[in-house]
């Protein structure tokens, strides 16, 4: 049962008020003035608080304040028989989810009420999926040639430097340009990801710059490319190797002059970019090969980062286990499985060709075909 807070010095009013949620099936507790209402809204877990601005000993604007301070999550709407547009506004700007005037319409409050504990939810969802998903892109291991990784990521990261990762295939080259931004003066805006291997040649050059309407059969509306989408953020490139020669021309562009222009336009676009890239291609050899730009290359290379394969790091093997097993065995809903020691060792023995991403396969595969606790037995079964 959802359960609110009425603080109003007023006892007729948080009377009709309890009465009117109580019939909506709402737990109802009361507050005659604001500093019982603040001890009240700091111990207790309440889904909103309804207050009053105009009380004894603490007012409303005070009130919230207070609550602000303390990171309350509950939402707070203010009520008020004096107030005016001002006084609405300044309650908003200053965290307030709403304010009504009294008298009361309780037909806006019951929907006032409804969409603050929506929100709330929301809120609270947003925040355990994003809890979820720094935990699914987590850099695990403590080996040393990781830990260079993470020294690099500390020295670059707060910079605008543009970065270019090398690896193998599955090694985790997104986690390194995902920590990256994350750990930069740009990680409130967007970290848009491309990968330049997946996208066909003749659309690569539309999906990162945009185009007009009418610029080919299929455009029948203007569309923005991810440049523009990753303004003030960070654009990721991943296997930028495979990228064809005239896109590569105008990405050296866009990094040479901050501008854009998209496809079937001639109007020049500013952008505030930080490029990150990443391949598992020898770039220099590319470059012999005629395949890709040399001048485009020393661009992006201002700082290099190497992520190590999985078979140089195999000391993380026994983090890497544990972190997967909690993630897959949290997603299917099943008890917490765990590897024996000899297990550990016969894992640590494979040649993981696929990196990290073959071995958390594997991981998966041990938990859904193996008991409560997997063997080395298992391992040389199934992996």
């Amino acid at each position: 049962m959802s359960k609110i807070l009425i603080i109003d010095d007023e006892k007729a009013i948080r009377r009709s008020i309890k009465d009117i949620l109580e019939f909506e099936k709402y737990q109802v507790e009361e507050a005659e003035d604001g500093q019982q209402g603040l001890d009240m809204a700091l111990k207790g877990n309440y889904d909103v608080i309804l207050s009053d601005i105009k009380m004894p000993k603490l007012d409303g604007m005070e009130l919230l304040s207070r609550l602000m301070q303390s990171n309350s999550e509950s939402p707070l709407i203010m009520m008020s028989g004096h107030g005016t547009i001002e006084t609405a506004v300044e309650a908003v700007k200053k965290g307030a989810y709403d304010y009504l005037a009294k008298p009361i319409d309780l037909n806006r409050l019951l929907v006032t009420i409804r969409n603050a504990m929506d929100k709330n939810n929301l809120v609270a969802e947003t925040k355990v999926l994003k809890k979820k998903i720094s935990k699914t892109y987590e850099m695990v291991g403590e080996s040393k040639s990781l830990n260079t990784v993470r020294e690099m990521i500390e020295k670059v990261a707060p910079t605008d430097a543009r970065v270019l990762i090398t690896g193998s295939n599955g090694s985790g080259k997104e986690l390194v340009a995902r920590e990256i931004h994350a750990k930069s003066n740009r990680a409130a805006a967007p970290l848009i990801e491309v990968n330049c291997a997946a996208i066909p040649s003749e659309l690569i050059e539309s999906e990162l710059f945009g185009h007009e309407k009418g610029a080919f059969t299929s455009a029948v509306a203007t569309r923005k490319g991810k440049f523009e989408l990753a303004e003030g953020g960070s654009i990721f490139l991943d296997e930028i190797g495979d990228m064809s020669l005239s896109a590569q021309a105008k990405v050296l562009r866009a990094l040479q002059e901050n501008k854009i222009t998209r496809v079937g336009g001639d109007k020049e676009i500013k952008v505030d970019v930080r490029v990150l890239a990443a391949t598992n291609k020898d770039l220099k050899k590319e470059i012999e090969k005629g395949n890709f730009r040399e001048d485009l290359y020393h661009r992006l290379s201002v700082i290099l980062i190497h992520v190590p394969s999985l078979n140089d790091r195999l000391d993380d093997i026994p983090a890497l286990a544990e972190h997967f097993t909690g993630i897959i065995c949290g997603d299917y809903g099943m008890p917490r499985k765990s590897f024996t020691k000899e297990a550990i060792r016969e894992l640590q023995k494979k040649d993981w060709t696929g990196n990290i991403r073959e071995f958390r396969n594997v991981v998966e595969r041990l938990i859904i075909l193996c008991g409560k606790e997997i063997t080395d037995k298992d391992v040389k079964q199934f992996a």
